[in-house]
């Protein structure tokens, strides 16, 4: 995909969006200038464009915690050549009911709805709407996240769980041993999980949010 100047700063407005931040509140959320994604930054008095340096984009992405691959959807969203792609969905809360999911956590059965989303995914990605507030400010209720069993999962990454008890919730990944997988809750007004191994059904990273 080739990238463009109106899809780069249109993916920096709705990172700002989704955190409810303007252009100079995201700009000194990431320790910039505030000045730094103001519209009249954008381009020259000659009309020139001016693109965002790749060290703002990191340190917006880690002032915020959001992930290149949403960054990256941001962008594709705002991409008139995008492509839509058909994604099986169902709610956070009724995924924790049997017959949805096998054993390794990929869609299975029926009862789905479907769902278009901009961005590439894999074959085996899933949408499930956000119940709760526990993901509160990232991901609010009814928001939408796209999941995938098949992605690698890394330390910071943002999951989601279900134990051999039903239960399932999206969370950070904090660390994971041979013994236990520690969650952070994004809400501090939730408490972080330690999960024994044998009580993990399944763990699937989150890739994307479309809020």
């Amino acid at each position: 995909m080739i990238l463009t100047h109106a899809q780069i700063w249109a993916a920096i407005d709705a990172l700002g969006d989704r955190y409810g931040l303007t252009a100079s509140g995201l700009a000194r959320k990431a320790g910039l200038d505030p000045t730094t994604f103001n519209r009249s930054k954008r381009e020259t008095p000659s009309g020139r464009q001016r693109w965002p340096s790749t060290e703002s984009i990191a340190k917006v992405l880690q002032a915020t915690g959001a992930s290149l691959d949403e960054f990256m959807a941001l962008i594709s969203a705002n991409s008139g050549a995008s492509r839509r792609h058909t994604r099986p969905l169902i709610g956070l809360a009724q995924a924790g009911e049997g017959g949805f999911f096998d054993e390794a956590g990929f869609a299975t059965g029926g009862g789905w709805d479907e769902i278009d989303v901009l961005a590439e995914t894999d074959e085996n990605s899933y949408a499930l709407e956000i119940s709760g507030d526990s993901m509160s400010p990232l991901y609010r209720d009814g928001d939408i996240v796209i999941v995938s069993p098949s992605a690698p999962v890394r330390r910071g990454d943002r999951v989601v769980v279900k134990t051999t008890s039903g239960e399932i919730m999206a969370k950070e990944l904090k660390r994971q041993t041979a013994r236990a997988i520690e969650l952070r809750s994004i809400n501090p007004a939730f408490p972080d999980r330690v999960i024994p191994r044998d009580e993990v059904s399944w763990m699937a990273r989150i890739l994307w949010a479309s809020q």
